[in-house]
């Protein structure tokens, strides 16, 4: 993040007033010859020694401060927050996430996500647009009766969001979705900018503020003591009108004030002198809590983010893997681990309840549910992001790693090795292949573990050594597939040069009643797609097909990714925009054999968007009601 707040030691100019973020001292001797480091449960380590040190960057080895007492998340209060540092983790995934192309999820792979981020710690989810269909109306009632009610031993329990354009319909029916949470929200927003006032609303600035108003204090008569407003693109609105406006729904009843640069132009000095002025200026502003939603169109939006939450934010929106609509959103793991590392010494003391450990795992079930892969130097999950290749570096690394490694991949629950020495192979058994999917962040039931145990000595069979790669694609194929309408059971191909590929394919229907199909096609693939469509009969165009290779070698596992859209039409009311989108739906497959990946990701997306079909099916059919504000 070459503009990032982190990149200097100051975060603005001083004649901007926003406060600086302090430099680091200096100190001639060694951070690593003294250290206390914290484990997972605070207590307090003493290291004299850099022997096998792994740097822990909740508690980086340069602090010159004293280690802090045990922080716990604060009880929720919708408007305050007790702790003064705590920094509330707002997931959008579901939400702004689904908008990105492609990623379309069905009710089961949004609850997975939820309980997924449950187990993460996020403080609020929200959990999607209830008024855009019937389908995302009953995935957000689901996740609201179920991850909206499920207590840990701590009382954390998630606040359960939906969101909603500033009129009657749309408040009624958030509010429908999200009531049976016990921490049910409404988040509702409206345009203020004056683009968006002139040519989208159509309306002027009075209209506006009265809308915004009216539309905070309904959701309030509604029962719902937690309404979080939005005035949708600030980065680009009038200073004066944006305090006007948020001091009103304040009066109104609104618990927090999210702050949008909806289409990331904001530098982060900019966007936290818009925090700081926000602060300074909103009459009532004591009484909620500053929000930031930051956009990645500049690919400033992590930075952006931290500087709105060093300039008094605290609640920051985010999505993981930063997917969103356009260039996507600010990144769950980036804005988490860049708090962590630099909360104690850089951003005032800022930390979060989020359980870092769990980032790997939700971000590969994020990955696969919506297609959306990650690129390989993406940040903190990438591929690339702890491999180390240039000699210089690798030197560095078995030296020290610290010398190259600002955190530990164990701390977002990347095993990187095997301490106990365990290599996965034919004959490895159940309990080695449970204890190292553990290790690697993945816990399966028996059912679960017991289908995989067979596809795992299946590849085992074929290679000397099972990887971790090729276990994670293994666990992908197995445990993130949408619930079966149609099963591969057999296929067989003939292809080459001396004539058109042919293929056989078996399928099993969700009664376990067996189908066979053959066809020709150009090739392997095409021929094997034709037979799948004889058996399905549900008309799709193929949209996108990648297909990668999991390690090195000629034997790899093949991870197979397409995106489908189906022919008969599948839509949805972008919440935005407030236009009609079709949905497209992606799958996954997994295999030493590549076309046989290709086949089982072409059944996946086939599978979620009949698993869409038959669900919007049992829904009512009566057509959600035109609203009368455009979002």
């Amino acid at each position: 993040m070459e503009s990032s707040i982190l990149k200097s030691p100051n975060l603005s100019s001083p004649s901007l007033g926003v406060p600086s973020i302090p430099a680091l001292s200096s100190s001639s001797t060694s951070p690593f010859s003294s250290l206390h480091l914290r484990s997972q449960n605070h207590r307090t380590i003493s290291l004299t020694t850099a022997g096998k040190f792994r740097v822990s960057c909740s508690l980086s080895a340069s602090s010159p401060l004293p280690p802090h007492a045990p922080r716990r998340r604060p009880n929720y209060i919708p408007n305050r927050i007790s702790d003064p540092n705590y920094v509330r983790i707002f997931d959008t995934t579901l939400r702004d996430g689904e908008q990105s192309p492609g990623a379309t999820l069905t009710s089961k792979e949004k609850l997975d996500i939820a309980r997924q981020l449950a187990k993460l710690g996020v403080d609020i989810i929200e959990a999607g647009f209830p008024a855009a269909s019937k389908d995302d109306f009953e995935a957000v009632k689901t996740i609201a009766e179920t991850v909206g009610n499920t207590v840990d031993e701590n009382g954390y329990v998630p606040v359960i969001c939906g969101l909603s354009r500033c009129n009657k319909k749309d408040i009624e029916t958030a509010w429908e979705a999200v009531k049976y949470a016990k921490r049910p929200r409404i988040h509702t927003f409206i345009a203020t900018s004056d683009i968006h006032l002139k040519y989208k609303l159509k309306k002027s600035k009075e209209e506006v503020i009265e809308i915004a108003r009216n539309m905070v204090r309904f959701a309030r008569s509604l029962g719902c003591e937690d309404v979080e407003f939005s005035p949708e693109d600030a980065g680009r609105s009038e200073r004066e009108y944006l305090y006007e406006i948020l001091g009103e729904v304040i009066k109104a009843g609104a618990t927090t004030l999210n702050i949008p640069d909806t289409v990331g132009i904001t530098l982060p000095s900019e966007f936290g002198q818009l925090i700081a002025d926000i602060k300074a200026n909103t009459p009532g502003i004591q009484n909620v809590i500053i929000s930031t939603h930051c956009q990645n169109d500049l690919g400033l939006s992590t930075a952006n983010t931290l500087s709105g939450a060093h300039s008094g934010a605290r609640q920051v929106e985010v999505t993981i893997n930063g997917i969103g609509e356009r260039a996507g959103n600010a990144s769950l793991e980036e804005v988490v681990m860049a708090i962590k590392c630099r909360g104690d010494h850089v951003l005032g003391g800022l930390f979060t309840g989020i359980d870092t450990r769990h980032i790997v795992m939700t971000s590969k079930m994020v990955e696969e549910y919506t297609g959306m892969q990650t690129q390989p130097h993406k940040a903190i999950v990438g591929a690339n992001a702890f491999a180390h290749e240039s000699g210089i570096h690798q030197d560095g690394m078995l030296k020290h790693k610290g010398t190259y490694e600002i955190m530990s991949p164990e701390e977002i629950g990347l095993e990187r090795s095997n301490d106990a020495g365990i290599v996965l192979g034919k004959l490895s058994g159940r309990h080695a292949l449970k204890d190292r999917l553990n290790e690697l962040g993945y816990v399966l039931d028996d059912g679960q573990l017991s289908n995989l145990f067979w596809r795992f000595k299946a590849v085992a069979e074929q290679k000397k050594r099972v990887t971790d790669a090729d276990l994670i694609a293994l666990v992908s194929d197995e445990v993130f597939q949408p619930e079966a309408v149609w099963k591969l059971l057999d296929m067989q191909i003939t292809c080459g040069t001396l004539g058109l590929s042919t293929s056989t394919v078996k399928l099993a229907d969700s009664d376990g009643k067996e189908h066979v199909a053959c066809s020709v096609g150009t090739g392997p693939v095409d021929a094997a797609y034709k037979a799948v469509d004889l058996i399905v009969k549900e008309p799709a165009t193929l949209l996108e097909y990648s297909m990668n290779a999991v390690t090195e070698g000629i034997d790899a596992i093949a991870t197979t990714r397409v995106l489908i859209r189906g022919d008969n039409n599948y839509s949805s009311t972008n919440a935005v925009t407030g236009e009609s989108v079709e949905r497209t739906f992606s799958g996954t497959g997994a295999g030493m054999d590549i076309v046989v990946s290709s086949v089982k990701a072409y059944v996946g997306a086939l599978n979620k968007m009949l698993g869409f079909k038959e669900h919007t099916s049992t829904l009512s059919k009566t057509p959600l009601e035109t609203n009368e504000v455009p979002a």
